[in-house]
């Protein structure tokens, strides 16, 4: 059995670069690009790989880029499941401006799978030998697979004894916590736009994430706060982990590297406060770098001795 299982439905290769100052109707002069296997899911097993975690990554690919997406994860050891397609995996394209610290990303749809192609990612990751402990549901969905894509896994495989962990947006959140999960980490923007609130400040945010799991759509709310840090809320306790101080080097792939630190550290036996700080350690060791070079080892060991939980 594999420990975790991480489901991309719309991976990417990651193209990031610096210039100077960003303009209109002028030709950029760049510095050389960084290329990185990306998407969601993807970026949560790269994380658990480097942390030493028992991890498999399940995508769609297909044409030159998907190629080279398989590649980049080969070399960095990750192992992978992936089901061909026909049309080329998306790039996603990162510039950081120089002068400002300001980052601008520039994300592509992804190809249209077929009926035919998303039922048979259904099937593929819904097999019997491919049970994991740990199953991590990340990132956008891809057009032409329905909202409640993720939403149809997490029921069978809740049943089966998986751990479901979410982290997504809109429509297919708002879907997948209507058939339930056991962990959705929702940044604060996309808390805001799923309950339609402002949530100014810090008693509404642990409303909302503790009527979530009030209502059964979610076992534990991890609510990534940015630079403020983080909430945890379940049924029982809540804990509230303050940010980290670090330089910002780029935030692509923080949220991504708070999952995967915090699931492989769940996988590992952590307690949820334990948890807690490496996912905290993780989102912001990945600050560190620029891109989507996701967080070092040995900057979410150091970075986790640092963080300071209050419990409510």
């Amino acid at each position: 059995m594999t420990d975790i299982l991480t489901v991309t439905m719309n991976p990417a290769v990651d193209v990031s670069t610096s210039v100077d100052k960003v303009l209109d109707t002028h030709k950029l002069r760049c510095s050389p690009a960084q290329r990185h296997a990306g998407g969601g899911g993807v970026n949560v097993a790269r994380v658990v790989q480097r942390l030493g975690g028992d991890c498999v990554a399940f995508y769609p690919a297909g044409g030159a880029t998907g190629a080279l997406l398989r590649q980049l994860l080969d070399a960095e050891g990750v192992r992978s499941r992936c089901l061909a397609l026909d049309e080329a995996t998306r790039e996603n394209f990162t510039v950081g401006e120089t002068s400002s610290g300001r980052e601008f990303r520039f994300v592509l749809p992804g190809p249209t799978l077929a009926p035919a192609q998303w039922q048979a990612c259904l099937a593929q990751i819904d097999a019997p030998e491919a049970a994991p402990r740990y199953l991590v549901l990340s990132g956008s969905l891809p057009p032409g697979v329905p909202v409640d894509f993720y939403a149809r896994l997490a029921g069978p495989a809740r049943a089966r004894g998986a751990c479901v962990v979410l982290d997504s947006s809109g429509p297919a959140l708002a879907a997948a916590l209507h058939a339930g999960v056991d962990i959705v980490k929702p940044s604060l923007r996309e808390l805001r736009e799923l309950t339609g609130q402002p949530l100014a400040g810090e008693s509404e945010w642990r409303a909302a994430a503790q009527q979530i799991v009030d209502q059964g759509q979610a076992r534990m709310v991890a609510l990534s706060l940015g630079a403020e840090g983080a909430l945890l809320v379940t049924a029982d306790a809540n804990w509230r982990a303050p940010g980290l101080a670090v330089p910002v080097c780029g935030a692509t792939g923080a949220g991504d590297s708070f999952v995967g630190a915090m699931v492989w550290a769940l996988a590992c036996g952590a307690d949820l406060p334990q948890a807690l700080c490496y996912g905290v350690a993780g989102g912001s060791a990945a600050l560190l770098s620029s891109g989507t070079a996701l967080c070092q080892k040995a900057d979410v060991e150091r970075l986790c001795r640092e963080v300071r939980l209050v419990k409510a």
